[in-house]
């Protein structure tokens, strides 16, 4: 079989269930947003090594994106089925490892940074800036048809995650973070700390 197809020299393509939409279309947009970030994750596992302690837990975002991406390409009218799985444990997978990680790590995260630090932090926020990418275009669809809830919850965690990596991989490294400025309600604690967290 040819990878090509010829189907989409007219600008369309198309989607599960047989649906042809164009290229820049709200949904298409979406998952190649999303297609990105899985990119520069395969980016990310290639610079640890295969022997890294994030590798399991990379595969499995990389496997489940897939997933997301597949049920993203059903609109909701389609009456073919999609069989794949529905990561639904996705948003709860990245608040453990994030709490793992920040427990692990000896300064808290209570400034702004500013991205890089190294290569493996920077990649991790190339990640992260691209899954907040893909959010912003999800919510767009959102707006269009209907997109099961656990997609839109692993993908904001994930940006979380991704953010939670790039730290923990400068604290390994004994790396300084270059700090912008204060989060807001640090701000405005320091001018008032009668001010609850």
């Amino acid at each position: 079989m040819k990878i090509y197809t010829k189907k989409g020299d007219k600008g369309t393509t198309g989607l599960f269930g047989g649906k042809r939409v164009s290229k820049d279309d709200v949904r298409v947009e979406c998952m190649g947003t999303l297609d990105e970030a899985n990119s520069t994750i395969g980016m990310l596992r290639v610079k640890l090594g295969n022997a890294h302690e994030w590798q399991p837990n990379l595969h499995k975002i990389q496997k489940d994106l897939m997933d997301m991406m597949s049920h993203l390409a059903r609109p909701s009218d389609a009456h073919k089925v999609n069989t794949n799985p529905m990561p639904e444990d996705g948003a709860a997978f990245c608040e453990e490892w994030i709490d793992a990680l920040e427990g692990a790590m000896t300064h808290p995260s209570d400034y702004f940074i500013l991205p890089g630090g190294n290569e493996v932090s920077a990649l991790c926020h190339m990640a992260r800036t691209q899954m907040r990418r893909g959010e912003r275009r999800l919510v767009s669809l959102m707006k269009e048809d209907e997109v099961h809830e656990a997609i839109p919850a692993y993908i904001n965690r994930l940006s979380d995650l991704f953010f939670t990596l790039s730290r923990a991989e400068m604290d390994k490294a004994g790396v300084a973070e270059e700090k912008w400025q204060l989060f807001l309600y640090k701000r405005f604690k320091k001018a008032d700390p009668d001010i609850k967290s």
